[in-house]
């Protein structure tokens, strides 16, 4: 199947290289190219194109306004290309709460020498996300919490706190019509109401990756300023990034949110965000859990890696920690779910209609490890209602 795409930017070089790449493929149609962001919903109602990328900063309407426009006239599937700089990761993070599926850094350099590497991520990325589901996500959530959420209970049982990732297994391209189906409760848990009184949490692990700045945005937005646990944030996102995520999503938030550092202590109400480009564990030692960033080992494919951050989690706090997985490409994550399954800990994964891409929480779900599927709209009231 032929994927077809259409390109809008203002660099008539970058539209040429663009084309010329994802044309060389065979697996990809450029359909169309547009001079800027009106040109771009325009040609998006005509043509109807499987994918679309879009930079962000050209004439006439900038990207994120076309974003909101075709999202709101014709829903389909677009990647941003963005600078890996403070105020790209800024404008790229308002791209993706308009309705962006994901990005790429734009690098004119890497481009103009033809690197192979680049035009092999290039063309899976977007094979990758003309799978997704723009017009099935949830809406973000308001850019600023308008009502308390409901109290969390007050009981308190806080402890103060390497796997190689599993790229193989996950599907690249994700149903998108097909809505979700229970063949077996091996494949496809429960989505029944918990049973009997909420199982009490040291730490709550969440784990994704394409779609999760807004996911994760939709749950944490939902916790009270008292939630009585700490919480560790994993999203595979640039190193130059995560400060501005973490940033913008303390501003939402009640609880606090920061970018973890190494040594950082767990705490209740705090939320700690793996950084772009390295690896975060957590130790615990003499009764108190710490933050542990190690450089990003090369022989892994992600760096933050859920696996990695979540197989800590199940030896610090084994029967104690509640993992989450949220929308993502690929299945990191599945093989720290096992460990926490393992160590008698409880997992819930993000259900096929509400996420962007179902490659991460599928991956989870049908190896057996979710005890409950759920949609983001459940997942931060659940968390909300006590279950720490």
């Amino acid at each position: 199947m032929t994927v077809s795409v259409l390109v809008v930017d203002d660099s008539g070089f970058f539209r040429k290289r663009l084309t010329e790449i994802l044309t060389g493929s065979g697996q990809i149609k450029v359909v169309g190219a547009a001079t800027n962001g009106r040109e771009g919903v325009e040609l998006a109602e005509k043509l109807r194109p499987d994918v679309i990328t879009m930079d962000y900063e050209m004439p006439v309407m900038d990207g994120i306004s076309a974003v909101r426009e075709i999202m709101r006239k014709h829903p389909v599937p677009v990647l941003m290309f963005s600078s890996l700089t403070y105020e790209g990761a800024r404008v790229t993070l308002d791209a993706l709460e308009a309705g962006a599926v994901d990005f790429l850094p734009k690098n004119f350099e890497e481009i103009a020498r033809d690197s192979s590497q680049l035009q092999k991520i290039l063309i899976d990325r977007i094979l990758d996300v003309a799978g997704s589901r723009p017009g099935g996500r949830v809406t973000p959530a308001p850019s600023r919490p308008v009502a308390p959420a409901p109290a969390a209970r007050t009981h308190q049982d806080i402890a103060p706190s390497r796997q190689r990732a599993d790229s193989s297994s996950g599907s690249r391209r994700a149903p998108v019509a097909k809505p979700l189906e229970h063949t077996s409760e091996t494949e496809h848990p429960r989505r029944a109401a918990r049973r009997g009184p909420a199982k009490r949490y040291s730490v709550v692990g969440i784990g994704t990756s394409t779609g999760g700045p807004v996911a994760l945005q939709r749950v944490l937005t939902a916790l009270p300023q008292s939630f009585p646990a700490p919480l560790v944030l994993v999203q595979h996102m640039p190193a130059s990034f995560t400060p501005a995520f973490a940033e913008r999503l303390n501003k939402l938030c009640r609880i606090e949110v920061r970018q973890a550092e190494d040594g950082d202590v767990l705490k209740p109400g705090l939320a700690l965000l793996a950084p772009g480009g390295k690896q975060m564990m957590i130790e615990s030692r003499g009764g108190q859990a710490r933050i542990r960033i190690l450089p990003g080992d090369e022989r892994l494919n992600y760096k933050p890696c859920v696996d990695v951050t979540f197989g800590s989690l199940a030896r610090s706090f084994p029967g104690k920690t509640l993992g989450v997985i949220l929308t993502g490409m690929g299945s990191d994550g599945k093989e720290g779910c096992r460990m926490m399954k393992q160590s008698g800990s409880d997992i819930w994964s993000q259900d096929e209609k509400s996420s962007v891409i179902y490659g991460m929480p599928m991956a989870v779900a049908k190896a057996g490890l979710s005890d409950e599927v759920l949609s983001l709209e459940e997942i931060g009231p659940r968390l909300a209602e006590g279950v720490c």
